[in-house]
């Protein structure tokens, strides 16, 4: 209005009034709290997203919408526990709303309790430290999830959350491109107050999110569409419009009194990500299929006559790196960090100045590392040769047959586990022993059992297969029943017809072990190690009475506390500890007890022995377990999972284990192969075939490695 200019209402004005006091009379999205009332807080966590719901009751008890949150989550946070993730989402909404949670109380509803998860940790430290620490100023009770009515718009949000800024740089911009090749203009000017996302897509910056390079890639493919685009910046302050525009669907609300109809012209959604990726994959695919020129060629073209590639981000590419590059007497060189000038050459020419380098005159057989600086040392360059490099000492079958042994591991172990005593027996042979006893033996015959730990034990002069079989049936089957599997290795006195038809007649399954893997049936070992070390202590001078020294060397084994299962093998065989020479001479207490004990009484007090027998064994057995847990832990932490498939080619360790290894002395390769895997068996064993397809025993994964051909 003016001065002196009257005064006119018209048409126009009574519009605009009339729009203000609609506007006025809609009742707002979001309430305002209100004041002595708790808020209602309604948290959800997704895989990868998060959202926070702000309500509070009103006067009806109807639920009203105070603040909506939701983000994506980032890095690390990716990797957090379901609960983790929800602790997240309470601390993302605490941070940003604070000044809400400080005037009024809050009800927490979720489906787990991120309080008590904080709370009741024994010992914070990190991030869970930080996040108690920020809870303790609020006053913030948790409610279990009921009704889903709130959790609802609190999982949507989570499903569909705010985009990061770079992220919603890109989307507005492939969508505006999308509208333009839609529309099928020639000719465009993008102006963005995002600077960062406009230096990215003209190539100017490279892109350092994983995430936005989708992003990236889709809006330069759009813009090649376009024949004529240009793209600039302009500051926040002066790009008003976009920012009005983008403020317009905040401001729509829709009457309560009357319906509207939202014309909607054309829907443009944004391509997920996945899309982006699957497109950019084919791309790549492509180029490495049609690829041949040599890689100088588009430098050689910039640096004499200007000329750029006709893609894009060839074209960015070629104008970032070609500084690093110079033409000397029509020879293309790149200059290093310490200032030499490195001749390019072609990749094939690259190829044979690293056999040459690797395994020629002079070569070393270094690895790929070594041989790479090697090359570069030399004064050449491409630029996959590190690469290269690492494939071709790969691919040496020199270097394979000679790589050191690999002590890792290749797979979690595996232990025997027994339900019951006399179940399960391992078997093993010492010997040949030097000197022989005094009865010309020199062999011991021993098995254990895997539950007690109990032994038995005979000294032969010869182990026969007739003499396994009468072993077994006198020392095992006759005194304790027939087990149900026996674990032995794969010697001759052990795998035989005699044995076999043994094992069928009384029902007992034969478990082998690999070759040259004792830790297979590593309770036998174990025992053949003590017993040895028992006999070099009680043997006389001559050491040739060790087999009569072997009744007692079991008695002392038997009688002696194992740390698996807490106990004597004695007791978990017959309930009670044996009675030693030294309690006759000294009366222990049990002896005393039992001295003033008449028969009756006596009698009755075995009797509870016994009946106590199966619980002290039920013990046993979860000491065993969790002794063999902490084993397994142990031991799972060194390992580096190795595997192979059928058909898959493998060198093996050099060893006897192998029917075609031969002595070759001190240049002999520690290797030996190729061969090709015939069967997969459980817990990591393989049987292997020759080339010429004869059969190898079975050996294990840790002795086998990946021949590369």
């Amino acid at each position: 209005m003016k001065k002196d200019t009257p005064f006119e209402w018209d048409e126009s004005c009574q519009r605009a009034f009339q729009n203000i006091k609609d506007y006025l009379m809609k009742p707002p999205v979001l309430m305002a709290p209100t004041s002595g009332k708790p808020l209602l807080l309604h948290i959800v966590a997704q895989e990868k997203s998060l959202g926070a719901l702000f309500a509070q009751n009103d006067d009806q008890g109807k639920e009203r919408l105070l603040y909506y949150l939701s983000r994506t989550m980032v890095g690390a946070e990716l990797n957090y526990s379901p609960i983790e993730k929800t602790c997240l989402a309470l601390i993302f909404a605490i941070q940003k709303l604070r000044h809400y949670l400080l005037a009024h109380s809050t009800n927490l509803i979720s489906r787990a309790d991120p309080l008590k998860f904080i709370m009741s940790r024994p010992m914070l430290s990190g991030q869970l430290a930080k996040w108690a620490l920020l809870l303790s100023e609020f006053e913030i009770n948790f409610i279990p999830q009921k009704a889903i009515k709130g959790q609802g718009l609190a999982n949507f949000l989570a499903d569909h959350p705010i985009p990061a800024e770079w992220e919603a740089e890109y989307q507005a911009i492939i969508l505006g491109l999308g509208m333009a090749v839609e529309m099928g203009l020639s000719q465009l000017e993008i102006l963005g107050d995002s600077a960062l996302v406009i230096k990215q897509i003209i190539g100017d910056f490279e892109v350092r999110k994983d995430e936005l390079v989708p992003y990236q890639k889709e809006a330069q493919r759009l813009l090649e569409k376009i024949p004529n685009v240009t793209l600039g910046h302009v500051p926040r302050a002066s790009n008003s419009q976009a920012d009005a525009l983008a403020g317009i669907a905040a401001s729509l609300a829709q009457f309560d009194t009357r319906p509207e109809r939202i014309p909607i012209c054309e829907r443009w959604v944004v391509p997920t990500l996945e899309k982006f990726s699957e497109e950019e994959e084919i791309n790549l695919v492509s180029v490495y299929a049609i690829e041949e020129e040599d890689w100088r060629q588009q430098f050689l073209d910039y640096l004499e006559h200007k000329k750029l590639p006709d893609e894009l981000k060839a074209r960015a590419y070629v104008q970032r790196v070609a500084p690093k590059f110079c033409l000397f007497n029509n020879t293309l060189y790149r200059r290093s960090y310490d200032g030499i000038l490195l001749r390019c050459v072609s990749k094939e020419e690259g190829q044979a100045l690293l056999s040459e380098a690797h395994g020629r005159i002079c070569g070393a057989h270094q690895a790929g590392p070594k041989l790479h600086l090697q090359v570069k040392q030399l004064g050449y360059y491409w630029p996959t040769m590190l690469r290269d490099a690492i494939e071709l000492a790969r691919h040496c079958t020199a270097c394979q047959l000679h790589a050191n042994y690999i002590h890792q591991p290749p797979n979690p172990l595996h232990p025997t586990m027994a339900s019951w005593p006399f179940e399960a027996w391992g078997m093993d042979i010492i010997g040949p022993i030097n000197p022989k006893s005094s009865a010309n033996h020199q062999y011991i015959l021993a098995a254990t059992d895997y539950f007690s730990k109990w032994a038995e034990a005979a000294a032969y002069k010869e182990i026969k297969p007739a003499t396994v079989v009468d072993f077994i049936r006198t020392q095992i089957v006759y005194r304790y029943g027939v087990p149900r599997y026996i674990m032995t290795n794969n010697g001759t006195p052990f795998r035989n017809k005699t044995m076999d038809n043994f094992c069928e007649k009384f029902g007992i399954r034969q478990r082998t072990s690999t070759a040259y893997n004792p830790a297979t049936n590593g309770l036998a070992e174990a025992f053949n190690k003590t017993l040895c070390k028992i006999l070099k202590k009680t043997v006389a001078g001559n050491k040739k009475d060790w087999h009569e020294r072997l009744g007692e060397a079991l008695w002392a084994y038997r009688i002696t506390y194992r740390t698996p299962t807490e106990s004597t093998p004695y007791s978990l065989v017959y309930g009670v500890e044996a009675m030693l020479p030294l309690e006759i001479q000294i009366p222990s207490l049990r002896v005393a007890l039992r001295e003033g004990l008449t028969e009756e009484e006596n009698i009755r007090l075995c009797l509870q022995e016994l009946e106590s027998l199966d619980e002290k064994r039920l013990e046993a057995q979860q000491r065993l377990e969790c002794y063999q847990a902490r084993l397994t832990r142990a031991f799972n932490k060194k390992v580096k999972l190795r595997s192979f498939q059928k058909g898959d080619l493998v060198l093996a360790v050099r060893r006897p284990i192998m029917a075609t290894s031969r002595d070759g002395g001190k240049f002999a390769p520690k290797w030996e192969g190729p061969f090709v895997v015939q069967e997969v068996y459980t817990n990591g064993a393989y049987k292997l075939v020759t080339p010429e397809g004869r059969r190898l025993p079975a050996i294990n994964g840790k002795f086998l490695k990946k021949f590369y051909s």
